[in-house]
């Protein structure tokens, strides 16, 4: 095989045993380098090649002996002789010793450094061992977070004990209710149980003669907890000094935000807002996760012609691509997954949001601040005066905005936003209904992807009958019944339900001739979708299906998000 020179290491070992393209080798090793990731570790996290896969090929190939980690007991680990920092920035894990030789896992083989490093700090000798990268990664979180007051550990830490941000709150007074200590604790458990649980929203919520805790998981709401009512305004003030608001003012809505440290490397982000309602305020919190952008594109759920009509469009030097859906489907993440590709040295990116939601080091990103002047068009004038590659809008919501945007577009520069639609469709008729000229939008938009999100089904997942008749009626073609099986949830110990995380649904669409005509003649969004599905780009509905089809979700789920 001629493999390219400019593979080398596991990357051309994995291509030659045929695991993996040529071409998607040489993008692995390009994102890795980019988001700064061991390789194994960033084609084990896209699962493009299975973790022990990789490290039977990596121990025969490299002649490293291979170690299973169940076979010893994590509490025997020597955690004393290597710190977190050196053996997470070398993704290494000391094992055990045997006079002065200290064995250490690793799953890249051709992480000479880590054996250097660590031999110097230590004084031993060392010794690697490889290890799946998965589990490696798992043994690490498990060894250090626990460690340092980790999130496995923090059943009984209160957060005041640990790095916790902006908590000095506003107003006359500290308000002494706050600071009770079963508030506290209450309050702490809460947030702790939502991390632990990959809770992405969380309710305080007070009525007339209850007050009730509520957590969204995998997009779903459920209720957690219903302490007494009596302390409904002891639990809003804990959250507004923890989110440095003021504690006086509770008639009109406050946005605040808590920086959490909860490790020595870990830190989470709370945006929290209150709300007066009728018996109290209502308080929600989201956890902002940065780390969602770096996941990689293969992460996302994209069908791959999907994904390369994506990767397309990222690559033309201007345009405009729009990414629509409700609130809460994941538009912010595909963006910042699309900027995180383009995050080049030598690319301009500046992005206007409201509010910034996730955090990326060499992007500009401004706040939104109406009552201080700075929308969405002076944040886009500022940027056009900025020499910008790459502008992101955080939301086209009036004509002023969209006009803008499209003109940049037009004038040499790659424009990314989001609009409340419910398909691609309506996207382009919701901007000629802003006020958007007809030929503006079929010379500027580039792609549209419309997404939802919806939850993955677990590993326990089973096989249920369902009919074939009803199959086709669900939106089944007639040659695929009985190529595959439909799957529901069952429900385990390590899941929601029988559900356990969230995969993207897409409808991506580029702009074709023939769209570009019927948006010129005004065609309505029914003419547009048929033109769509004409042009052989997957509905919504379709992708779902495709979903259920790989067993990757339930076919009541696809109900739950999509539509015919």
């Amino acid at each position: 095989m001629n493999t390219s020179v400019n593979l080398i290491g596991l990357a051309r070992q994995v291509v030659e045993a045929g695991l993996l393209e040529e071409q998607k080798a040489q993008d692995a090793v390009q994102q890795a380098k980019r988001n700064q990731t061991p390789l194994v570790t960033w084609l084990v996290q896209n699962k493009l090649v299975k973790s022990r896969t990789l490290m039977e090929i990596a121990a025969d190939q490299f002649g490293v002996a291979y170690f299973d980690l169940a076979a010893i007991n994590p509490e025997v680990f020597p955690k004393e002789l290597v710190t977190e920092k050196l053996a997470r920035q070398h993704r290494a894990l000391p094992l055990y010793k045997r006079a002065n030789k200290l064995y250490i896992a690793i799953s890249d083989p051709g992480n000479h450094q880590a054996v250097t490093d660590i031999q110097f700090s230590s004084g031993m000798t060392v010794e690697p061992l490889l290890v799946e990268d998965d589990k490696l990664g798992q043994a690490l979180d498990k060894l250090y977070e626990s460690a340092t007051g980790g999130l496995d550990g923090m059943d009984d830490v209160e957060l005041d004990g640990l790095d916790l941000e902006n908590t000095e709150a506003k107003g006359p007074a500290q308000n002494d209710e706050a600071d009770e200590t079963p508030v506290v604790r209450f309050v702490n458990k809460m947030l702790l149980d939502a991390i632990k649980g990959g809770s992405s929203d969380f309710h305080f919520e007070p009525y007339e003669k209850m007050y009730r805790v509520r957590f969204r998981t995998d997009g779903v709401l459920h209720e957690v907890a219903k302490p007494p009512i009596q302390l409904r305004d002891r639990i809003s003030a804990r959250l507004k000094v923890m989110a440095s608001m003021d504690i006086s003012e509770r008639r009109k809505p406050q946005d605040g935000r808590i920086k959490l440290k909860v490790s020595a490397n870990k830190s989470i982000d709370f945006r929290v807002n209150t709300l007066p309602t009728l018996w109290g305020e209502k308080i929600v919190m989201r956890i902002l996760d940065s780390s969602s952008a770096k996941m990689g594109i293969d992460a996302l759920g994209y069908e791959e012609d999907q994904k390369q009509l994506y990767l397309d469009a990222l690559k033309q030097p201007q345009g405009m691509i729009l990414v629509t859906g409700p609130t809460g489907s994941g538009k912010t993440v595909s963006l910042y997954t699309g900027l995180n590709i383009l995050n080049t040295i030598d690319v301009n990116i500046s992005t206007a949001e409201d509010p910034v939601e996730i955090n990326l080091e060499g992007i500009n990103q401004v706040n939104v601040n109406p009552k201080q002047g700075m929308d969405f068009t002076t944040a886009l004038r500022a940027f056009l005066r900025q020499d910008p590659d790459v502008i992101m809008v955080g939301e086209i919501r009036d004509l002023e905005t969209a006009e803008i945007a499209i003109k940049a577009a037009q004038t040499g520069h790659m424009v990314m936003s989001t609009l409340h639609t419910n398909s691609a469709a309506e996207t382009l008729t919701r901007l000629r209904n802003m006020g958007v000229a007809a030929f503006n939008l079929a010379t500027s938009v580039n792609l549209i992807i419309a997404q939802r999100l919806a939850r993955k089904l677990c590993a326990c997942k089973e096989e249920i009958k369902v009919p074939d008749e009803v199959l086709l009626k669900e939106g089944f073609k007639p040659e695929q019944i009985g190529t595959f099986k439909v799957y529901g949830p069952k429900g385990c110990d390590n899941c929601n339900g029988g559900y356990k995380g969230r995969v993207g649904i897409y409808e991506v669409v580029k702009s074709t001739p023939a769209l570009q005509r019927i948006i010129m003649e005004d065609g309505n969004s029914l003419d547009i979708d048929t033109q769509m599905r004409k042009d052989g780009f997957n509905s919504l509905r379709t992708s779902g299906l495709l979903k259920v089809i790989q067993g990757v979700t339930s076919l009541a789920e696809v109900n739950r998000v999509t539509k015919d």
